[in-house]
């Protein structure tokens, strides 16, 4: 009798530990379907690279080219840096609407924006950088082709940012992909500045001041003119490398990148334009995560787009400032992973005001300080650790504000581009307006295009361009988002929520597949 029920109770004992088993067994499932391995995250954030390589070198050097090389009037560069960035910023939100409704293919739903879309990519960028043979219609030449490059690279960027919540569902894992992405997207800065300023920076239509005396009138028109077309041919080399790292970029992310498939994606309608934009506008934190790093965006995109020509014409170092321009994304890039320790240890909010702020005493410094080479250099590495901040925050955030989405609307899918898309949008519009304005400033200023050297008031109008505004901007968005309301303690439960919503999700499908087998 004793046997019998100590048998009894072996039995049952092994029938509650084996759903047991079974559930930790699912849950150890789920967890490794979630984690991302090095090599996926190191392919992930190569992705980020093209979009950061082209567009800091054509925020940094496209302005200083199209006065300078292309020798364009100050209203004409201004109406092309306006307009491509105001188009760009349009066609933002049209993408993001079209990959929203795009259908999914065995390579996924992103995945086919970005392949396309490359080629295209590289032949319109290569083209920005040729000076035609011809005058009257340059203006068009640069506008259309400044057009289509940043439409091209629009159906490559939105669907990679948007790429971010299909690479896995667990935050912690998009996070560090993420920091991955930013410091590959920041050495991918680096890179630019390093190959358009070391190959362009040793060219200069001005003769040196050794050169001066020795050099009559005629030989130094002929050397102006010998230096130029050496200029000329510097930005078209520097581009073709560009494109062939673009490429190369674009074949690792496809290569080493899965993209994951949306659960009950098929169960919504899709959303029509307005509603997208409707559900987007209205959400709160998105709102003022996007109003706060637009201010903070904007004073760091006017800081960008003028300081080549601050450090040539307003500090005099001609000869150095593709070495200013390298020394600060080099320090952007080595502190990237310092700022990812940040923002998890003390909070993403707590590192936007402390990283985006930390440039300010160094915009002031730069220029109060008589010209000094040293104290430029100085100020280059400080600055820096503030740029990659700017950088690293915004993408980091935005994830976040996605799921806070997801938690209050359960029942929508396919919006995530619509987030990116339409952050970019105001980003670039509102950065376009401020290029515009500050390259019309110029010319009212005096600008002398092609000229060795400016008037005085171009001198002061750059130092009024480079830094009172952009602290004005930085302070504007630091009060903004003071109000952000996604904390840590917020953001952890949307992650609970979230995966406890994924779980259920993917038990129903699960059931219903067994269900379906066993008829």
């Amino acid at each position: 009798m004793a046997r019998g029920e100590g048998a009894e109770q072996y039995a049952a004992t092994l029938l509650s530990v084996k759903p047991l088993n079974a559930e930790i067994k699912t849950v150890k499932l789920k967890t490794q379907r979630n984690r991302l391995s090095v090599f996926s995250k190191v392919c992930y954030a190569f992705g980020g690279a093209p979009y950061q390589i082209t567009g800091t070198v054509l925020g940094f050097f496209l302005q200083i080219y199209l006065l300078d090389v292309a020798q364009l009037d100050p209203f004409y560069a201004s109406i092309i840096l306006f307009v491509g960035r105001a188009w760009d910023a349009i066609t933002d939100p049209t993408v993001g609407f079209l990959v929203s409704r795009s259908r999914c293919t065995r390579f996924g739903r992103m995945m086919p924006w970005i392949i396309f879309s490359t080629p295209f990519a590289v032949l319109t960028y290569l083209l920005i950088w040729y000076v035609p043979p011809f005058e009257e219609g340059k203006v068009i030449w640069y506008l259309v082709f400044y057009c289509l490059f940043q439409s091209m690279q629009t159906c490559f960027h939105v669907p990679y940012s948007a790429l971010t919540m299909f690479i896995s569902r667990d935050q912690k894992e998009r996070d560090s992909a993420t920091a991955y992405r930013m410091m590959v997207e920041v050495l991918g800065t680096v890179l630019g500045t390093a190959i358009q300023g070391q190959i362009v920076g040793g060219n200069s239509n001005c003769p040196t001041e050794s050169d001066a005396p020795y050099s009559t009138n005629s030989s130094s028109v002929n050397t102006t003119i010998a230096s130029l077309d050496q200029t000329k041919q510097a930005y078209l080399v520097a581009s073709g490398v560009i494109c062939i790292i673009y490429v190369l970029c674009a074949a690792i992310l496809f290569l080493g990148v899965k993209e994951q498939k949306e659960t009950g994606r098929d169960k919504s309608e899709p959303l029509t334009f307005a509603q997208g934009l409707r559900l987007v506008m209205c959400h709160g934190p998105y709102v003022k995560l996007v109003i706060g790093f637009l201010f903070t965006s904007l004073a760091f995109m006017l800081l960008e787009g003028n300081f080549a020509l601050f450090i040539t014409y307003a500090l005099g170092h001609r000869k150095d400032f593709q070495n200013i321009l390298l020394v600060i994304m080099l320090s952007g890039a080595l502190t990237i992973p310092w700022w990812q320790w940040f923002l998890t240890r003390f909070g993403k909010k707590k590192a936007a005001y402390f990283g985006i702020s930390w440039a300010v005493p160094f915009m002031i410094l730069i220029v109060s300080v008589k010209s000094n080479l040293i104290v430029s250099y100085l100020v280059s590495v400080a600055a820096g650790v503030s740029v990659a901040a700017a950088f690293l925050l915004p993408w980091s955030m935005l994830p976040d504000v996605v799921d806070d989405f997801k938690v209050q609307n359960p029942d929508i899918r396919g919006h995530e581009a619509l987030f990116y898309s339409f952050y970019v949008f105001f980003i670039k519009f509102a950065s376009g307006v401020s290029l515009g304005i500050s390259t019309l400033t110029l010319k009212f200023a005096g600008y002398v295009t092609g000229g060795c050297s400016q008037p005085e008031a171009v001198s002061v109008t750059l130092k009024v361009l480079v830094s009172p505004v952009p602290v004005v901007l930085i302070a504007v968005g630091l009060l903004i988002l003071k109000t952000y309301p996604i904390d840590e303690e917020r953001r952890q439960g949307n992650r609970k929520l979230l995966q406890a919503m994924f779980d259920s999700e993917t038990d129903s499908e699960s059931e219903t597949s067994d269900r379906g087998s066993s008829v």
